[in-house]
């Protein structure tokens, strides 16, 4: 069970990633790179990782981390409700409201290296971050719907 902040986990990271003597790049390693997605199920699993930075010879490892702001749940709030007017009550709405709950916790983080042109990846979300991320695909795809009301 992942907590509901990543906070504690990220400074482990870091600690973890400098004992190591490795340095870290504050950046985000977006889908337009090829990457390869590190899976494991151990909790501890970003130790394996970092680890494999290390013996693969990476000098650095990136990290990002995505905090929940206030004008993040405001935004969606207000995409959701225009495009569910007059319905101010849909469980997509109760789910963003919920989210005022979480502003200012770290929800996402991303660990990677760079190895044979390829970017290693680890990443770990909460549980609330995940649905933050479905409800925004949530906008964005009732965002491009085209209601045709011609009487043709």
């Amino acid at each position: 069970m992942q907590p509901d902040n990543l906070i504690s986990l990220k400074d482990d990271m870091v600690a973890f990633i400098a004992g190591h003597g490795m340095r870290r790049l504050n950046a985000y390693v977006t889908e337009d790179v090829p990457t390869v997605i590190f899976e494991e199920e151990n909790p501890d699993g970003w130790k394996d990782f970092v680890e494999h930075a290390k013996a693969a010879g990476s000098p650095f490892v990136t990290m990002s981390e995505v905090i929940l702001e206030k004008a993040d749940v405001a935004i969606l709030l207000d995409q959701l409700r225009d495009q569910t007017f007059p319905d101010d009550h849909s469980e997509e709405i109760d789910d963003a409201e919920y989210l005022v709950n979480h502003v200012g916790k770290v929800g996402y983080l991303q660990l990677g290296f760079a190895h044979q042109g390829v970017m290693f990846i680890f990443e770990v979300a909460t549980d609330w971050y995940d649905s933050f991320q479905n409800l925004m695909e949530t906008v964005t795809d009732l965002g491009g719907i085209v209601v045709d009301d011609s009487d043709e």
